[in-house]
C-alpha cells in the first residue's frame, strides 16, 4: 500500500468536541476503504483507532491515531484525534503535520467550546477545511440549525454541498448538489446506496441551495463567474474545480451531511477531501530554522534531502517506543541511517511502517507528504527533526498549552518509588502537556496535566503500562515566612556533662529585606569575640533555622542577619555548640521581628465568552484576586488579574463549569505576598495540628 506521487497523498485530520463521533466516522471509512471488514464500535471497545486500554474503558480517545488507506489510487492520512478540553494540546500538535482538517458537527448539539477551540488551533496552521455534519439519524438532529451554529460561532461562509433526505428515524439518504442526484441507503450500515430521483418536496430547497452553491463557485474564477452571469450551465468539472479554489483558498467551507453509524455519506466524505482538499504539493513550504545562524530556511517537498518532523510518540509495553513523523522532503527506506538534528544523534531505521490505529503495515519507504512510524528508535522524542545527513535545520517545536492544575503523587508503596518516577519519564515521552517536577520545598512529587482526567488518564497508565500504583492528593501551597521589624537578641548554648563541655555564645540583629532578596548574613564581630573559624558555623545555624520557620514551619525568607557579639570559652566552645546558638538566637529574635506568613501569588489570563464575562470576573474577586485589565477579543473577553495560588489549585473545572467548557486560562508564578491575618491564623493552627500527629 503505497503512491509515488505527493500530488497523491492528503493529510488531514478529524476534529470536533467529544462525542460527536470522529472515531465512529474514521471506523467507517476504513471499512469502506476495505482495510477493515467490520466496522468497530466506540461503546464495545472495537475500533481500530481506540486501542489504548485505558480509552476503551472510559469510552473517548485520548491519543491521536493515524489511519492510512488509498481510496482511487490517493493515499489519505486520516489523523483522529481526541475532542476533551483535557486532551486539546495532542489534538493542536496532531493538526501540525496535516494540510486540512474535516470539522464534525453533530447535528444535535451543533458546536460545542471544544470545537471552537480546535478550529482556532486549525486557523493557527492556516489549514483548508470541510466541514461534516454527523448524527442526521438521531432524535433532535438538525441540519439547518447546525449550519446556523457553525456560521454564528466561527463567522464563516458554512457552503452545503450535501442536503439531507429527512432526519432523526426518517433520515435515509442525501442530495447531491454537485451532481444533482439523490443517493438512498439501506437500513444496515453497508457500503451500498441506489441513485434515485430528488424528491419533489425538496426541490425548492435544493434549487435555493444549488443557486448558493454555484454563485460562490463561480466567484472563484474570472471566466467562470462570466459563463454564470451569462445563464450558461456550469460543467461538474467546473464546479469542483471551484470548489477546490474556494476550499483551499478559504472563501468558503463545504459542508457534507451524514450518519456515521449507518454509514451515510462517509464514501462522499472521501471524496471531497481528495477533490477538495490541498495535497502537499499545494500548502506552503514548511520552514526551518538554522541552528547557527538563526536563519529560516524554506523546506519544500520536491527537495531532495529527506526532512521530517515527529508529532507523536507512543510507548508500547511490546513493540518498544514507536515514532510517527511526517516527511517534509524527500524520501527515507528501510535499513538507513538518519540523524536526529534536535538530539544531536544519529538513528537506524530498520523498517518503516505504515498506520492504521493498532495495525502496523511494513511499507519499503515513504516520500514527501506521507506520514509513517518507526519503533525502537533510542534517542527520538517527539518535536525532534530527523534529516538524511548531519544538518542544522530544525522544525520549530509546537507550542502546546501549559498544564492547568497539580497533584501531588505519593506511591502506594515506598518501594515504588523509582518505578513511579522511571514509568513517569516514559509517559512524558508520549504525552507533551505533562509536567512532572519535584517541589523543593515540600519535597512534593508534582504532576501538572491539563485537567483533572487528564491527570487521573496518567495514574491509570502508569498502573496500566508500568504495573505501579499512586494515589492523588492536592499539592501543598509554597507558603514561606518573613519578618516585618528589626529585633536584636542573644543565643546562648552551654552544656557541662563532665570532662569537656559545649559553650556557644553569639548576639545577632534581624532586619527585613525587600521581597525577593532571600537571605543575608554578615559578620560585625571586632576583636574576636567569636573566633573566626566558628563564624560559618553561625551563618549556617542560622540557614538551617531558618528553614524551619517559626510560625508555621514554612522557610523564612527576606531578612538579613548580622552577628555583631558573642563570647567563647578556650576549651568547650566547638563548631556545634556556636551552631546551636545561633539557631536559638534565631528563633528567639525572629519571634520579636513581628514574623508573618507569605503565600504565593499567580498572573492569571482568562478568556470567556462575552456573556460568563460578570461571572468570571465575580468569582475571581471572590477568590481574592486583582483584575489587572479586561480586554475585548474574538467572542469573549480577556481577562488578567493577580490571584493567590491556594485560591486556584483546582480552578480549571469551575471555570468549565461558569462557562459551559468555553472558557481557557494560564497561569504562571508572579511573586509572594502577605497573607491577611485571619487566614494566616487558620493556615498556622492547621500547619501546628499536623505537626502534632506526625
Amino acid at each position: 500500500m503505497n503512491v509515488s506521487n505527493p500530488g497523491n497523498i492528503r493529510n488531514v485530520a478529524f476534529i470536533s468536541h467529544g462525542g460527536a463521533g470522529k472515531t465512529s466516522l474514521v471506523e467507517t471509512i476504513l471499512f469502506n476503504a476495505k482495510a477493515t471488514n467490520r466496522i468497530g464500535s466506540v461503546d464495545n471497545g472495537t475500533t481500530v483507532m481506540d486501542f489504548d486500554p485505558v480509552e476503551i474503558e472510559r469510552k473517548i480517545s485520548i491519543n491521536s491515531k493515524v489511519a492510512s488507506i488509498l481510496w482511487n489510487k490517493n493515499m489519505i492520512n486520516i489523523v483522529d484525534t481526541p475532542g476533551y478540553a483535557n486532551f486539546l494540546h495532542e489534538t493542536k500538535v496532531a493538526l501540525s503535520a496535516v494540510g486540512g482538517a474535516v470539522v464534525i458537527a453533530s447535528a444535535i448539539t451543533g458546536v460545542k467550546a471544544e470545537t471552537e477551540r480546535v478550529w482556532r488551533f486549525a486557523d493557527e496552521f492556516d489549514l483548508a477545511k470541510l466541514i461534516f455534519v454527523n448524527k442526521m439519524d438521531k432524535e433532535r438532529a438538525d441540519f439547518f440549525r447546525a449550519l446556523g451554529d457553525i456560521e454564528k460561532s466561527f463567522g464563516v461562509t458554512p457552503l452545503p454541498i450535501f442536503l439531507p433526505i429527512g432526519k432523526e428515524d426518517n433520515f435515509k439518504g442525501i442530495v447531491d448538489l454537485v451532481r444533482m442526484k439523490a443517493y438512498i441507503y439501506p437500513d444496515e450500515p453497508t457500503a451500498d446506496f441506489k441513485e434515485a430521483e430528488i424528491p419533489s418536496d425538496m426541490m425548492d430547497e435544493v434549487e435555493n441551495y444549488r443557486t448558493k452553491l454555484l454563485e460562490a463557485v463561480s466567484e472563484t474564477d474570472d471566466e467562470l463567474i462570466e459563463k454564470y452571469l451569462e445563464g450558461e450551465e456550469l460543467t461538474e468539472e467546473e464546479i469542483k474545480n471551484g470548489l477546490r479554489e474556494g476550499t483551499i483558498s478559504k472563501r468558503f467551507i463545504p459542508v457534507l451531511c451524514g450518519s456515521a453509524v449507518k454509514n451515510i455519506g462517509s464514501k462522499f466524505l472521501l471524496e471531497a477531501i481528495i477533490n477538495y482538499l490541498p495535497s502537499p504539493l499545494e500548502r506552503e513550504y514548511k520552514v526551518a530554522i538554522d541552528t547557527k545562524t538563526g536563519e529560516e530556511v524554506p523546506v519544500k517537498p520536491d527537495d531532495s534531502e529527506f526532512m521530517g518532523f515527529v508529532f507523536k510518540t507512543f510507548i508500547d509495553p511490546f513493540a518498544g517506543k514507536l515514532t510517527i513523523f511526517r516527511v517534509y522532503s524527500g524520501e527515507l527506506s528501510n535499513d538507513t541511517e538518519i540523524y536526529n538534528t534536535t538530539k544531536g544523534e544519529f538513528e537506524k531505521v530498520n523498517q518503516l511502517y505504515l498506520l492504521q490505529g493498532k495495525n502496523f503495515i511494513k511499507t519499503d519507504k515513504v516520500i514527501a507528504g506521507q506520514i509513517a512510524m518507526i519503533n525502537k528508535l533510542k534517542y527520538t522524542t517527539t518535536f525532534d527533526t530527523l534529516t538524511s545527513k548531519k544538518s542544522n535545520l530544525e522544525f520549530p517545536k509546537v507550542e502546546v498549552p501549559d498544564p492547568v492544575i497539580s497533584f501531588s503523587l505519593q506511591p502506594k508503596s515506598k518501594d515504588d518509588e523509582d518505578k513511579v518516577s522511571n514509568g513517569l519519564h516514559r509517559l512524558m515521552e508520549e504525552d507533551v502537556g505533562i509536567r512532572v517536577e519535584r517541589d523543593e520545598q515540600t519535597n512534593e512529587l508534582l504532576l501538572s496535566g491539563m485537567g483533572q482526567m487528564h491527570i487521573e488518564v496518567v495514574v491509570e497508565k502508569l498502573k496500566e503500562k508500568f504495573k505501579v500504583e499512586v494515589e492523588l492528593k492536592t499539592p501543598k501551597v509554597p507558603y514561606k515566612e518573613t519578618i516585618k521589624i528589626s529585633a536584636k537578641g542573644q543565643g546562648k548554648y552551654k552544656k557541662q556533662t563532665g570532662g569537656r563541655g559545649q559553650y556557644g555564645d553569639v548576639w545577632i540583629e534581624l532586619q527585613p529585606l525587600e521581597r525577593g532578596a532571600g537571605i543575608q548574613f554578615e559578620d560585625r564581630i571586632v576583636g574576636g569575640v567569636v573566633p573566626k573559624q566558628y563564624i560559618p558555623a553561625v551563618e549556617k545555624g542560622i540557614r538551617e533555622a531558618a528553614q524551619e520557620g517559626i510560625l508555621a514551619g514554612f522557610p523564612m525568607v527576606d531578612f538579613k542577619a548580622i552577628l555583631y557579639d558573642g563570647s567563647y570559652h578556650s576549651v568547650d566552645s566547638s563548631e556545634l555548640a556556636f551552631k546551636i546558638a545561633a539557631s536559638m538566637a534565631f528563633k528567639k529574635v525572629a519571634m520579636e521581628a513581628k514574623p508573618v506568613l507569605l503565600e504565593p501569588i499567580m498572573n492569571i489570563d482568562v478568556f470567556v465568552p462575552e456573556e460568563t464575562v460578570g461571572t468570571v470576573l465575580g468569582d475571581l474577586n471572590a477568590r481574592r484576586g486583582r483584575i489587572i485589565n479586561v480586554e475585548p477579543q474574538i467572542n469573549g473577553q480577556h481577562i488578567r488579574a493577580q490571584v493567590p495560588m491556594a485560591e486556584i489549585l483546582k480552578y480549571a473545572p469551575d471555570l468549565r463549569s461558569m462557562t459551559g467548557g468555553r472558557g481557557m486560562f494560564t497561569m504562571e508564578f508572579s511573586h509572594y505576598e502577605e497573607v491577611p491575618t485571619h487566614i494566616a491564623e487558620k493556615i498556622i493552627a492547621q500547619a501546628k495540628a499536623e505537626k502534632e500527629k506526625e
